[in-house]
């Protein structure tokens, strides 16, 4: 079902759904969805195709192998254990579709150089001559045995799908697949078609390893639509893109192993920090080498450009400052929105308001001041949960009011918020008697 969302001006929306508006004021259960969830699309050695993965925390840990060809601790995966440190799930989606490696035994599951890494062992059972122990090796490891008496007895398993005819006098110490290939170059259209299927998915942060002009520009454009036009709020995570808007984090260091390769930890510490929390000051904690030969002023010079950049403190590498690109301020985006932990603040009670609205109230309770005094109980609750969480501050309940719309289907809510922010400046005078 198609629900509506985003932004509105006036009333006058088709679709069911959830318009918010955030405008800075003028100055002269808990029923908090959880954070954590990321989305990027990379290219692989190994994996499915076409389609986006769901995988947790624990899932990467346990079965990597499986799923990305590789294991856990292998120098492959390093971006993906910087990514998964500070979140519990993410979705993936193959961005090269490659050659599935095979020989005269199997073919490999997925396309890719890793294919060629598997090869099939066939041996006479010890304990029973007429059977056979047919083994998938993926490179030193046995991943699959299976003791069959006949070669239509064999099933596909993660890695393999066999071809074998006859098991008969069929012995061999095996002999690696061949061929796979990871396919040709990734253009901006595997970015689109990933950002098609993502539109359906709930997720807290997207990063973009491309430096690709118009592959970037695909991922601001794709924010500031879903972001104000659909209600779906979420942040991209760019290198080096100047984009001006609070939908996008503007990362500013290369490191030594990759320019880009720095995307992977941002987009976890921005998708998985809680409303509550700052990344400012967050030390890196992950495994690449990070450029960070910036003087004070370039520092300062980051932050009037909008860009999130990590410096080195002592022997540790931090976040300076946890913002956005936003640069340009308005009287209806103010300074607060260069602060992804207002925007995060914001941008998750938009989420969790309409969650409320859409799972209990959308179709199924009566637009009278019966109705309506139970959806704002609902906000209300849901306002006081941030409060008591020390997301927001000096909220009261008349911060919140709800009113029947221009017609008999809709409901205006109008909310004040004030979003807390962490200490990120010190200024202390002394007085020396």
């Amino acid at each position: 079902m198609a629900l509506g969302g985003g932004t509105f001006i006036s009333q006058n929306k088709k679709l069911p759904g959830t318009y918010i508006n955030f405008v800075s004021a003028q100055k002269a259960s808990s029923l908090m969805g959880e954070r954590g969830v990321a989305a990027m699309a990379i290219e692989m050695d190994w994996g499915k195709e076409d389609q986006i993965i769901e995988v947790t925390a624990e899932e990467f840990a346990r079965d990597s192998l499986k799923i990305f060809g590789y294991e856990y601790t292998d120098p492959k995966l390093v971006g993906l254990r910087d990514l998964f440190k500070n979140i519990t799930k993410a979705y993936f989606y193959k961005l090269n579709t490659g050659v599935k490696a095979s020989n005269d035994l199997a073919t490999a599951k997925y396309g890719g150089t890793r294919g060629n890494d598997i090869r099939i062992v066939i041996a006479k059972n010890v304990d029973d001559q007429s059977k056979y122990d047919v083994s998938t090796y993926f490179g030193s490891k046995e991943v699959d045995k299976q003791t069959v008496a006949e070669a239509q007895d064999l099933v596909e398993n993660d890695y393999v799908t066999f071809k074998i005819e006859t098991l008969e006098e069929k012995a061999t110490a095996g002999e690696n697949l061949k061929n796979g290939t990871n396919g040709e170059a990734v253009n901006g259209e595997a970015h689109q078609k990933f950002l098609n299927l993502l539109e359906s998915y709930q997720i807290n942060a997207v990063g973009c390893l491309s430096e690709d002009e118009s592959t970037v520009n695909l991922y601001v454009e794709y924010a500031k639509r879903l972001r104000d036009k659909q209600g779906i709020k979420f942040q991209v995570v760019l290198f080096n893109k100047a984009a001006d808007y609070e939908g996008v984090v503007n990362v500013k260091n290369e490191t030594e192993e990759g320019k880009t390769a720095i995307i992977y930890w941002v987009t976890g510490i921005i998708a998985g920090c809680a409303i509550n929390k700052s990344n400012t000051n967050k030390t890196y904690d992950g495994e690449y080498t990070v450029k960070t030969d910036y003087t004070q002023t370039q520092l300062e010079d980051c932050i009037d450009k909008g860009e999130f950049v990590l410096h080195k403190v002592g022997d540790e590498v931090r976040v300076l400052t946890d913002i956005n690109s936003l640069v340009t301020v308005t009287t209806e985006k103010g300074e607060d929105f260069k602060s992804n932990q207002t925007i995060r603040v914001l941008d998750q009670f938009a989420t969790d308001t309409a969650s409320i609205f859409n799972t209990k109230y959308l179709g199924k309770i009566p637009n009278d001041d019966a109705g309506r005094t139970s959806l704002w109980n609902d906000i209300v609750k849901l306002a006081t949960d941030y409060q008591t969480t020390r997301a927001i501050e000096n909220f009261e309940d008349a911060d919140i009011s709800i009113q029947k719309g221009n017609d008999k289907k809709s409901v205006v809510i109008d909310t004040a918020l004030e979003p807390v922010n962490a200490m990120e400046k010190l200024y202390m005078t002394v007085v020396v008697e």
